[in-house]
């Protein structure tokens, strides 16, 4: 927590490292939540993007993960075999594949019992926060997301021409 009596350079070195503990947290977190689930971690939030965003083509999606198109075929591969989703043509270009979020009852009742807990546990930590600090709070959130996915975007791009130069996984 914060006191009067830290400088701004103080608090904003605070936010840095809890940034980066509730990162590695939140990681460990979805990978227990996965494994509840018999999914990977990156399978339960390419679901949990398609369930957010809806029906796109896997082109779409691998963009918005940050996953080659090849890894995002594995994970729709999987998916699909799972129940959670279904690849559909698109009814204005036949040509292109989409996949679907299916509505599946007994994973909503699975994610439900996992997230109780912590969906509890979250309102509890902000059932005091006034409408103002709710506010910048939400404004900190979207600015993190937005950041978090064209960070994701730059360092695949980075990686894959790394790859195409012979760099990549190489020692300095």
């Amino acid at each position: 927590m914060s006191s009067p009596s830290q400088t701004r350079e103080e608090l904003l070195e605070s936010i840095r490292w809890l940034g980066r503990e509730l990162s590695a947290r939140t990681v460990m977190f979805h990978t227990a939540v996965a494994e509840r689930l018999g999914l990977s971690a990156t399978d339960h939030k390419a679901l949990d993007l398609l369930n957010l965003s809806g029906p796109m083509t896997a082109g779409e999606l691998a963009e918005l993960t940050g996953l080659t198109t090849g890894a995002i075929t594995g994970v729709v591969d999987r998916l699909e075999q799972a129940g959670y989703v279904r690849r559909t043509r698109d009814p204005h270009d036949r040509r292109k594949v989409v996949i679907e979020p299916l509505d599946h009852p007994a994973l909503k009742v699975r994610l439900e019992s996992v997230f109780a807990s912590f969906s509890r546990r979250c309102s509890e930590i902000v059932a005091d926060y006034d409408d103002a600090a709710l506010a910048t709070v939400a404004e900190y959130v979207s600015a993190m997301i937005k950041v978090l996915h064209e960070e994701t975007i730059r360092l695949r791009q980075e990686a894959a021409a790394a790859k195409l130069r012979g760099e990549l996984g190489r020692r300095e």
